[in-house]
């Protein structure tokens, strides 16, 4: 019973741990680059960034979502649309902590946690329906 609902939920359940594993990744590249290397604070935001999606779409290509081919065309159309689904909902962060903090002057933590449920929830739709999609990428 366990095995049948793991297989059931197995694209989830990695989805969460990657995730989990990626926000660590971000962070501890984020502390090493500016704490330690003493790379500016936006620079090494940056580079965080940039390792924690590298991260999250080998994850999520291979375990979470299940696709293993590595034809050129179609990793590299795929890692495209990732890197700008994750824009997208990054800027889409942005915009709700603007509006909602900024603007609206509401409680600014409160908001990150609903911003960021609705950003996990964002990236796991896109990735599944456009960037892993098996009917566009058999």
């Amino acid at each position: 019973m366990i095995r049948e609902l793991f297989n059931k939920y197995r694209g989830f359940i990695f989805y969460g741990i990657f995730g989990v594993l990626t926000t660590v990744i971000n962070i501890v590249t984020y502390a090493l680059c500016f704490k330690y290397i003493h790379i500016p604070n936006v620079l090494s935001n940056i580079i965080a960034w940039i390792i924690a999606v590298l991260f999250a779409f080998i994850t999520n290509k291979l375990y979470v979502f299940e696709s293993k081919s590595m034809e050129k065309k179609t990793f590299w159309s795929e890692l495209v649309k990732f890197t700008a689904a994750r824009l997208a909902t990054g800027g889409l962060d942005l915009l709700i902590m603007f509006i909602a903090v900024d603007v609206m002057a509401g409680p600014a933590v409160v908001f990150k946690v609903i911003s960021n449920v609705i950003v996990i929830i964002l990236n796991y739709v896109l990735s599944k329906l456009v960037v892993f999609n098996k009917k566009e990428n058999p």
